[in-house]
């Protein structure tokens, strides 16, 4: 059930804390939005979401330790995971078989699962995108995949956090 504007504002902290999160596996970050309250307005939340980026490298690499595999649904009936089907809904089975080894090939390359925005994008779409990605080193890799996460968790936030 997502928050008000108005209740987010006002809620405790601690109790924000787990939602925020799921949002982002990320503390320096939700508690980048949290100080910034009270929010007159939800862009305002959002921009304070959007400047808390870029993600540090440590932030980066345990950030994707809470993301399941691109065509691997995730596990689990909390809200993170929850959005996380919702998310990757355009990969089909077919996609998923493809996805299988496509994700060993970037895991050994990495060394970390592939992440990407996935909301409406098409299995085929991300599974192209996966492929491009391995041409990087893995500093700019990482790099990408922290600005993937910053989209997530504002995508996220706004199914949070409403008007």
């Amino acid at each position: 059930m997502p928050l008000a504007l108005a209740e987010f504002n006002i809620a405790n902290p601690d109790e924000l804390r787990p939602l925020l999160h799921a949002c982002l596996a990320v503390p320096r970050w939700g508690e980048v939005v949290l100080l910034g309250r009270p929010y007159a307005e939800l862009s305002a939340l959002v921009g304070a979401a959007e400047s808390a980026s870029p993600l540090l490298p440590g932030e980066i690499a345990a950030a994707i330790a809470a993301h399941p595999r691109i065509g691997e649904k995730a596990s689990g009936s909390g809200t993170g995971a929850g959005w996380s089907r919702s998310e990757q809904s355009g990969v089909d089975e077919a996609a998923a078989r493809e996805f299988a080894d496509a994700n060993i090939d970037y895991e050994t390359r990495f060394g970390h699962v592939y992440l990407v925005c996935a909301s409406g994008r098409s299995g085929e779409e991300l599974l192209a995108d996966l492929r491009s990605r391995l041409d990087n080193d893995p500093g700019t890799e990482l790099a990408v995949a922290g600005r993937e996460l910053a989209k997530i968790a504002v995508l996220r936030l706004q199914k949070a956090v409403t008007a």
